[in-house]
């Protein structure tokens, strides 16, 4: 009963914040109910996904199609609560002067939904992207962007929303009504020539994040000159005396409704050998982790005539209770249904499909540097590609040591796939990657996609006829051993402005080992005489310190991670 009384001001509470940008000390709880339940073990259905064009003033149809049947009383009562409190977006509190500064950082701009994620926010973001798009434009040229999302809550409105803003400077709105891979977004700019995309999406980050990515006309990631100029466009917006937009005065532009999923697929089977795959016989499990990639990966090999299997198939827009991330502990579900059918290899990909994670027959989790390695010689081996490699300056150097072998020169990069999106768009390389599990290839979009990294592993190892764990030896044998580690340290106020002048020096020496190279890239790389190497990059969102160590031999990474923890707090 009190649940019953206290709903009409929770929920008017709610829209009220979403309006005014004001936190949510609840955040999105009042919605979990409808989800049915949190459970690692088990697929949560949330159900079907609103029309393009729907609101958060249809906010009964959100909650009657998300919900449980076991929950309809509980439905039932929030549709009779808000089925007379429509929302509507007010624009005069977009301009407030303590707005949340919105900052683009190596993946675009991401924040708590109801918290810095919100309605406010969101528009003065699309707006600034709209004035910098509008800026770019000559002789009268009548620009087009792409609106597109991964599966999280309220994605369908913030499109609606970014659609609206878009028309009205006079940029016709390309919108993908279902949630989408972020690098079929990518192939999406680049055949339709727009002007480029506004994706929606956190990627791998937990369920109570949202985000926005921008893509630029050749579909790959703005780099930080673009990302600084829709700063200041935001800025400028925030700031503007005049609250018309450009083309206010004019009948807004009618946005139009795209699905560029099959052109995606047919361009995933001029890449990927899928009969080699279906004439070796191998068994696949997928796990889209609730996101973006569910009818992609799964799809391209069922159309082929390869036996898959796949979990957490459904929209969930809690992603199971946790982040939606490929990583070794979030996959236990996907081994399990290798086991199941017998499959040879697992492959999965993030909320948006950018990322991959890779699951060898015997269950072992390959991490994205081997993965990386693995399909670089493989591609030479196969393709006869020798034009370069990527890799940003974090990721192992069991890459350079086959460069080394293959003769093929090494672009290092900073951190940030819009650095190796750049290499591939200038063909410099045949494949581009970074540790946290992105790679893109010659021929194909300057952006991350998970989708192919999971088929072309799914190709190497039917071509093959051997698994994962037996390729990497192979390398290992020909090249020698790499073991690298990724770590993240916490800092004190007081430990991190040590370190960060620490940071500015380049050492001699490092824990009695002598430095042989001092690279800075990005943040600061020490490399030693035996090819070992540690890299410190400091977070510039968060008082955290990342480092990347490798070493040729367990043991010896043992040592240097512990060295490498040690110098940040000497």
């Amino acid at each position: 009963m009190q649940l019953t009384q206290s709903l009409p001001h929770t929920i008017e509470s709610v829209y009220r914040r979403f309006d005014y940008e004001q936190p949510l000390r609840c955040r999105l709880d009042l919605a979990l109910p409808a989800i049915y339940r949190f459970n690692l073990g088990s697929d949560v259905d949330a159900g079907c996904q609103l029309p393009v064009n729907q609101r958060m003033r249809d906010a009964p149809g959100f909650f009657e199609r998300t919900a449980s049947r076991k929950n309809e009383p509980f439905v039932g009562h929030i549709k009779s609560v808000i089925s007379n409190r429509r929302f509507r977006f007010h624009w005069k509190h977009t301009r407030q002067p303590m707005a949340t500064q919105i900052k683009f950082g190596t993946s675009g701009w991401r924040a708590v939904m109801a918290e810095e994620f919100t309605f406010a926010n969101v528009n003065r973001a699309v707006h600034g992207i709209a004035r910098y798009v509008s800026s770019q434009q000559s002789n009268g040229a009548k620009a087009k962007v792409i609106v597109g999302r991964d599966p999280r809550f309220l994605g369908e409105s913030f499109c609606a929303t970014a659609a609206d803003i878009l028309s009205s400077y006079g940029i016709t709105p390309l919108v993908i009504a279902e949630p989408a891979p972020t690098p079929t977004i990518s192939y999406a700019v680049i055949q339709s020539k727009a002007d480029g995309a506004i994706n929606f999406t956190a990627s791998h980050n937990p369920p109570e994040y949202n985000g926005i990515k921008f893509s630029t006309p050749d579909g790959a990631p703005a780099l930080p000159e673009v990302t600084q100029a829709i700063e200041s466009e935001i800025a400028a917006f925030l700031t503007d005396a005049n609250p018309q937009t450009p083309h206010a005065a004019k009948a807004d532009v009618q946005s139009q409704s795209i699905d560029p999923r099959r052109m995606y697929l047919s361009r995933l089977r001029e890449i990927v050998d899928l009969d080699v795959i279906r004439k070796a016989g191998v068994k696949i499990a997928f796990d889209p982790m609730w996101g973006a990639a569910r009818g992609y990966s799964d799809a391209s090999l069922r159309e082929a005539g390869v036996t898959v299997a796949t979990v957490h198939d459904t929209r969930d827009v809690l992603f199971g209770g946790h982040a939606p991330e490929p990583d070794d502990h979030l996959l236990e579900d996907l081994r399990c249904k290798m086991r199941e059918i017998g499959a040879a290899i697992g492959i999965a990909t993030d909320g948006d499909a950018d990322r991959f994670g890779i699951v060898d027959e015997d269950g072992t989790f390959i991490q994205p540097n081997y993965v990386i390695a693995l399909l670089f010689d493989y591609l030479v081996e196969t393709r006869g590609w020798r034009n370069g490699v990527g890799k940003s300056v974090a990721t192992t150097n069991l890459i350079n040591a086959l460069a080394e072998k293959h003769k093929i020169e090494v672009h290092e990069t900073p951190v940030g796939f819009k650095y190796i999106g750049e290499l591939i768009k200038q063909d410099k390389i045949l494949i581009g990657g970074e540790e946290s599990a992105g790679l893109s290839i010659r021929k194909h979009v300057p952006e991350k996609d998970g989708v192919l990294a999971g088929l072309l592993c799914c190709e190497m190892v039917a071509r093959r006829g051997a698994s994962l764990g037996k390729q990497l030896g192979d390398l290992f044998g020909k090249v020698g051993s790499f073991y690298p580690l990724r770590e993240n340290f916490r800092l004190t106020p007081e430990v991190k402005q040590k370190f960060t002048e620490k940071l500015t020096h380049d050492p001699g020496e490092f824990h009695d080992i002598k430095v042989a190279q001092v690279v800075r890239t990005d943040g600061l790389k020490l490399v030693f005489a035996d090819g070992s190497w540690v890299c410190y990059r400091l977070s510039g969102t968060e008082p955290v310190v990342r480092v990347y160590s490798e070493a040729r031999s367990r043991e010896d990474l043992a040592k240097l991670s512990a060295a490498a923890k040690a110098w940040i707090f000497d």
